[in-house]
């Protein structure tokens, strides 16, 4: 029976962005191992750390809202305490409210990023446009900084 669950994972902070595609991709094949998939994946980032760890004070932060049968979740535990750049994790598991709360927000959060691409896509469009005032006062105001325009208003 495929139960929802949210792990929380602490990988070492020294990894680039190539490195911690590779790592995000490890993740959804165990996923895939277990018979589940990921739900949702929020790239927390570089954080410190409360108390040191495997002698690191930062650590970048993953947390997966994936699906897993639960016969497989001590695999799972095994397959993050057997790679290396993990240095911390957690899955706990969820209930059906907290899974149709985190689909909701995510599609909530997509929505929004659309119709922020939309708005932005329509400034761009009307900062095309030349704006004639600023276009006709520009010229005036060149001529009251000229040089020599304050000699000749006292003279």
């Amino acid at each position: 029976m495929l139960r929802s669950y949210q792990s929380v994972i602490i990988l070492k902070p020294d990894l680039d962005g190539p490195q911690l595609d590779q790592a995000i991709e490890k993740f959804e094949l165990i996923f895939k191992k277990s018979g589940g998939a990921v739900i949702n994946l929020e790239k927390w980032g570089k954080k410190r750390l409360a108390y040191k760890i495997r002698k690191h004070k930062f650590g970048i932060y993953l947390n997966i809202y994936h699906t897993c049968e639960a016969a497989k979740t001590s695999e799972m535990e095994k397959e993050y305490q057997l790679y290396d750049l993990v240095i911390k994790y957690l899955i706990i598991k969820l209930d059906e409210k907290a899974v149709e709360r985190i689909i909701s927000e995510k599609e909530a959060a997509t929505e929004e990023e659309a119709a922020r691409e939309k708005a932005s896509a329509d400034d761009n469009a009307a900062s095309d446009k030349p704006d004639t005032v600023a276009a006709a006062a520009k010229p005036a105001a060149d001529e009251e900084n000229k040089p020599g325009a304050d000699e000749e208003n006292k003279g």
